[in-house]
């Protein structure tokens, strides 16, 4: 396994989709010793490196129905439509509690990406560097026009799937030749370019390079979705995708079609296994 990435794609609730593939993963006693991911990928990289089978599911499709989790009510009381102070203090300390433990004595390394709202690059994070990691895991998931940014180490940061939305070329450049990546898109999607430009420079009139990476997303995500292709082809990747099509938006509440979702991510996974674990030995 030295040498093998696990990349982490974001997606906001179809991040659902790469907890039932973690699932399995943990089943099978199968842990990377490097896991990078962005947003919704990160956050169930935790429960992962953590070693907490179910929690994934659990603290996200069986609260998608609180209002605190959820809802419009959110952006009054937070500026934020998720509920990040009960998604990333009051549910991990108190209601399903993360096991800091566990996390903190586990020899993964973990890197979470984030964007710089100034300059509009990316912001990577070892976990070892922070000394909180649920406020790391929170920057990395603030999505613009939906959340607050987050400050560390002198950043003003958010959505680390603005900046680097599959951060493969990171996980190459800190030595993993080979990685195994887990998207939350369906083979052939193409990121469209984006449309709200006026309304980013209206929100956001001291962030010019927030509002460049958001018009340039979809060319850096096509680009990538390219490049990871060539990838597949050099035998250098091990891609998981949705095998079925998307019914999943990024804000969805429906948990029927959650639970679809998070169940597909599992057979994916199961189904792909024999031929990742050869691909792993080669």
């Amino acid at each position: 396994m030295e040498g093998v990435g696990l990349v982490l794609e974001g997606g906001g609730m179809r991040g659902v989709y790469t907890a039932g593939v973690l699932e399995f993963f943990m089943e099978q006693d199968l842990y990377f010793p490097y896991v990078i991911g962005v947003s919704a990928g990160a956050c169930n990289a935790c429960s992962y490196i953590s070693r907490q089978k179910g929690r994934n599911k659990r603290v996200t499709i069986d609260y998608v129905n609180d209002p605190r989790y959820l809802s419009y009510r959110n952006l009054w009381k937070e500026k934020s439509i998720f509920g990040m102070d009960f998604i990333f203090d009051e549910i991990p300390k108190r209601l399903d509690p993360f096991d800091f433990e566990t996390f903190n004595h586990s020899k993964q390394r973990f890197i979470v990406g984030t964007t710089d709202v100034f300059t509009g690059k990316p912001v990577y994070f070892d976990r070892e560097s922070v000394e909180d990691v649920l406020q790391l895991v929170r920057a990395s998931s603030s999505l613009p026009f939906a959340a607050p940014t987050v400050h560390i180490d002198g950043y003003t940061l958010l959505d680390g799937g603005i900046a680097d939305p599959i951060p493969i070329r990171k996980s190459i450049k800190d030595g993993n030749l080979k990685n195994v990546i887990v998207l939350t898109r369906n083979r052939g999607y193409r990121k469209r370019p984006f449309k709200y430009k006026w309304l980013a420079k209206r929100k956001y009139p001291r962030y010019q390079g927030l509002i460049d990476a958001m018009v340039n997303r979809h060319q850096v995500y096509n680009e990538t979705l390219d490049f990871i292709k060539q990838l597949e082809e050099e035998k250098k990747a091990f891609v998981i995708r949705p095998s079925q099509p998307l019914s999943v938006k990024r804000t969805e509440k429906d948990q029927k079609k959650l639970e679809e979702l998070y169940h597909q991510g599992y057979e994916d996974a199961k189904k792909s296994y024999i031929h990742l674990k050869r691909w792993i030995e080669n």
